[in-house]
C-alpha cells in the first residue's frame, strides 16, 4: 500500500516530534523526506531556507526586542518599574495583583515576549505576592501567567513580526492595532481581580503616600520612555521596526549601566548568552516552517483549503469565529510559533478571499496562541510559573480557569467588533 508524499511527511513530523525531536529540525527533515519520495530536488529545502532566511530584514528584530528585554532584567529597570505600578495600583483591593497587571502592561511596551514577561517580573511578583502568604501561590502563578500573556499584544510583539513575515502585513500597523486589544485585556484581568479580593479577602496593601509617587515616577521615567523612544522612533519615521529593536536594546543597556549602575560585565554576558539561545530556539523554528511552507506550497493546501470553506458559505464572521475555535484548539497542544509559521500561512488566502482585513486577522491570531501558552494541557506560561512557583501544575490550572473565561470573553469582543482592532492604526494613515 503506497502512501502519499505528504501524508508520509506529515507522519514523520509527528513521529520524529514524539522522539523528542525539536519541531523545527522534524519539519525540515520531513520536507526532505516529501522532496526525495517526490522525485524533486531535495536541495530546493536549503534555497528555500536561505532565501527565506537572508531575505527577511524584519528577522533581524527578534533577537534585538529579546536582548531588550534581558537587559532590562538584569539591570534595576525592572525593579523601578513594579515601584511605579505599585505606588499607582495597589492601594486598591488585591493591590499586589493589580500591581501584577499593570507592570505586564507596560513591561509589554519593552520586551515583545511574554516568556520574558513571566520569566523576569512574573518572577518578582509570584515572591512579592507569596511573601507572608498574602495570596495563595498557585493563584499568583495562574495571574502571572495571564497576565504575561498581554506582553505580546501591546507592541513591540515577536509574535507579530512573524505574522507580518508570513503576511506581509505592514508590522507597524500590526503593532498599532494591538495596543487597545491588550489594554483592554489587563481591564477585563483587573475587574476580575477586583470581583475575587472582595469574594476571597485579599489583603488590602498599605498605600504609598500621594507625595511620594512623584519621585517614584521620576526614578522610574527612565524605563517609562523606554516604550516612547521605541513607538516613537517607529511612528515618527525615523526608524524601521528592526533598527528600532536595535534602539531599545542600545537604551536598555545605557540607562542599566551608566544611569543605574546595575548591570555587571558578568551580568551582560549572561544576557547576551541567554538572547542567543532564545533566538537560536526561534531561528530553528522559523528555518522549519520556511521549508515545510514550500511543501504546503506545492501541494496547493491554501487554494484547497479556501475551496473547503467556500463550500460551508461562512460569512467573514462566521469565518473569524471558526478560525478562533481552531486556533484555540491548537494552542493548546502545539507551540505558538509553529502555528504561526505553519498554520496561518494556510489561512490568510481564504481570509483575504472574504474580505477580511489582514491586520485585524493578525491580532486575532496573535491573541489566540497567546491565549494558548495559558492553555492546558500544553500552555507553555503554565509550566513556567509551575517551576517558578514550585506549586503541582494541576493547582495552577484551577486558579487559570475564570483567567481564561475573562480573556476568551475579551478576545470575542475583538473578533466581533473589528473596529477596535482598527481604530487606532487608521487614525495613523491606515486605509484597509
Amino acid at each position: 500500500m503506497s502512501v502519499e508524499p505528504f501524508t508520509l511527511c506529515i507522519l514523520s513530523i509527528v513521529f520524529l516530534s514524539l522522539l523528542g525531536l525539536p519541531i523545527g529540525h522534524a519539519m525540515i527533515a520531513s520536507s526532505i523526506l516529501y522532496l526525495m519520495v517526490s522525485g524533486l530536488d531535495m536541495g530546493t529545502a536549503a534555497e528555500q531556507l536561505l532565501n527565506g532566511m537572508f531575505s527577511s530584514y524584519i528577522l533581524l528584530a527578534v533577537p534585538l526586542f529579546i536582548l531588550a528585554a534581558e537587559l532590562m532584567n538584569s539591570g534595576s529597570m525592572t525593579l523601578r518599574l513594579l515601584g511605579f505600578c505599585n505606588a499607582i495600583v495597589g492601594r486598591f483591593p488585591g493591590g499586589l495583583a493589580l500591581v501584577n497587571v499593570a507592570q505586564s502592561i507596560v513591561f509589554a511596551g519593552m520586551s515583545g515576549s511574554a516568556l520574558a514577561d513571566a520569566a523576569g517580573t512574573g518572577k518578582m511578583m509570584q515572591r512579592m505576592m507569596t511573601e507572608n502568604n498574602k495570596y495563595p501561590a498557585s493563584f499568583a502563578a495562574a495571574l502571572s501567567a495571564a497576565s504575561a500573556v498581554i506582553g505580546p499584544i501591546i507592541p513591540p510583539s515577536i509574535p507579530m513580526l512573524v505574522y507580518a513575515l508570513v503576511s506581509d502585513t505592514s508590522i507597524g500597523y500590526l503593532f498599532l492595532a494591538g495596543v487597545i486589544p491588550g489594554l483592554i485585556m489587563g481591564l477585563f484581568q483587573a475587574i476580575y481581580i477586583l470581583t475575587a479580593a472582595r469574594r476571597r479577602n485579599f489583603p488590602l496593601e498599605e498605600p504609598v503616600p500621594l507625595k511620594k509617587i512623584p519621585k517614584i515616577a521620576f526614578q522610574a521615567a527612565p524605563a517609562l520612555l523606554m516604550p516612547v523612544v521605541l513607538l516613537g522612533g517607529i511612528y515618527g519615521g525615523a526608524t524601521t521596526p528592526t533598527e528600532a529593536a536595535a534602539v531599545a536594546a542600545l537604551y536598555a543597556l545605557l540607562i542599566s549601566v551608566l544611569l543605574y549602575r546595575s548591570v555587571t560585565f558578568r551580568a551582560f554576558y549572561d544576557s547576551l548568552l541567554s538572547s542567543a539561545r532564545t533566538t537560536a530556539s526561534i531561528g530553528m523554528l522559523i528555518a522549519g516552517a520556511l521549508v515545510f511552507n514550500y511543501v504546503v506550497t506545492v501541494e496547493d493546501l491554501p487554494s484547497a483549503l479556501s475551496l473547503w470553506l467556500a463550500g460551508f458559505d461562512l460569512s467573514p464572521t462566521g469565518f473569524l469565529l471558526t478560525v478562533t475555535a481552531l486556533l484555540l484548539v491548537l494552542g493548546c497542544l502545539l507551540e505558538g510559533t509553529t502555528i504561526l509559521l505553519v498554520i496561518v500561512p494556510v489561512l490568510i488566502p481564504a481570509a483575504q478571499s472574504l474580505g477580511i482585513d489582514l491586520v485585524h486577522f493578525g491580532v486575532i491570531c496573535v491573541v489566540n496562541i497567546m491565549i494558548g501558552l495559558i492553555t492546558p494541557p500544553y500552555g507553555l506560561l503554565l509550566f513556567v510559573m509551575s517551576n517558578i512557583s514550585k506549586r503541582p501544575l494541576k493547582e495552577i490550572v484551577s486558579e487559570i480557569f475564570p483567567l481564561l473565561i475573562v480573556m476568551l470573553a475579551a478576545l470575542l469582543l475583538f473578533t466581533l467588533v473589528p473596529e477596535i482592532v482598527l481604530w487606532l492604526p487608521r487614525t495613523f494613515g491606515y486605509k484597509g
